[in-house]
């Protein structure tokens, strides 16, 4: 296969799934590439013997890895495969930095795979201005786009004192510190909220056993659908992170775009974001989060939703996230044929 000429239409394989119904990155990169982009997404036949132009990679640590040790194997070889297929066909890969690195250490094989998917890179798209990449090398800055539009027909009053957290539960992003802190709070007028799936039995006991401690703690552990998920973000006056690493988050961007503040641990990535939607909307917190912290937290974001204002994010619209996408591609596939 030869790459397409720039000005032709560009198919894009993306190492994403298909569509399931839930708030994720592929939707908006299907629903808003411009005309002459045709975006496909993964599966393995594809990817090795498919036709596509760019091959456009997320979280690569996703393409090695397998929960069994025969899975995992098979993964590495066909990810050995792909880079062979890349470099016979001549097919650049661009490559989303979501992340600054896998969220979960992988073994020392895995860091070598990884990094061999890393020299393959053609260029480099960072999703905020913050993020570090190999020195020299060609990038964009492409921020992530809003939800607005996706959740623009969602709307309700909250409820007084309610505190949400949702998205994957994974040891990283701190949901147990974040009950332990919030039972710490002598208000019995707040509530917290954990929506989201543990990322195993283990996790989903932990966070069992502490949320049995406080009765205005509530949970839904499981994967909900874009709509309920739209109602319960509405049903707070505050989403927190109460993350132990942040670079770039979807949740905060859902958060933003159904206009509920946020309450984030401060890094360079969420300084820009507060920058940029506004200090009412993007609420820091420095080191661990303390309860006094969370509480002045609750009590700020009540004030910004009575006030029926929206934070700026004017500059992630889908349609310009498309267009950028579109240029970066092209620029690729220039460079290829010269």
């Amino acid at each position: 296969m030869t790459a397409a000429h720039p000005t032709d239409g560009i198919r894009v394989l993306h190492s994403l799934r298909p569509p399931d119904g839930t708030t994720r990155y592929v939707d908006q990169m299907i629903a808003t590439a411009p005309p002459e982009v045709s975006v496909r997404t993964f599966s393995w036949p594809r990817a090795l013997v498919g036709s596509y132009d760019v091959f456009q990679l997320h979280w690569p640590e996703s393409l090695v890895r397998h929960p069994t040790r025969l899975g995992s194997a098979v993964k590495r070889f066909l990810t050995r495969m792909l880079l062979l297929r890349l470099w016979a066909t001549r097919t650049p890969l661009v490559r989303t930095a979501h992340n600054l690195a896998p969220h979960e250490a992988g073994d020392p094989g895995e860091r070598r795979l990884l990094a061999a998917l890393d020299r393959r890179t053609a260029h480099w798209i960072a999703l905020n201005p913050t993020t570090e990449l190999p020195p020299g090398a060609a990038s964009s800055v492409i921020l992530h786009g809003h939800y607005r539009d996706r959740f623009g027909r969602h709307d309700g009053p909250p409820v007084p004192g309610r505190v949400l957290q949702f998205g994957m539960i994974r040891p990283y992003k701190g949901v147990d510190r974040l009950i332990d802190t919030f039972t710490a709070l002598d208000r019995p007028d707040l509530s917290l909220r954990i929506v989201g799936k543990p990322i195993d039995d283990a996790m989903r006991r932990e966070v069992e056993t502490r949320a049995a401690r406080d009765a205005r703690v509530t949970l839904s552990l499981s994967f909900v659908p874009d709509d309920t998920l739209a109602r319960e973000v509405c049903a707070a006056e505050l989403v927190v992170l109460p993350y132990r690493e942040l670079h770039n988050s979807g949740v905060a961007l859902v958060a933003l775009s159904l206009d509920r503040p946020v309450l984030m641990p401060r890094t360079p990535s969420s300084e820009a974001l507060r920058g940029e939607a506004g200090t009412e909307w993007v609420l820091l917190f420095d080191g661990d989060l303390t309860a006094q912290a969370l509480e002045a937290a609750v009590d700020r974001a009540a004030a910004t939703v009575r006030s029926g204002g929206s934070p700026d994010l004017r500059g992630r619209d889908w349609d310009t996230v498309g267009r950028r996408h579109a240029d970066v591609y092209r620029r690729v596939l220039s460079r290829t044929r010269s």
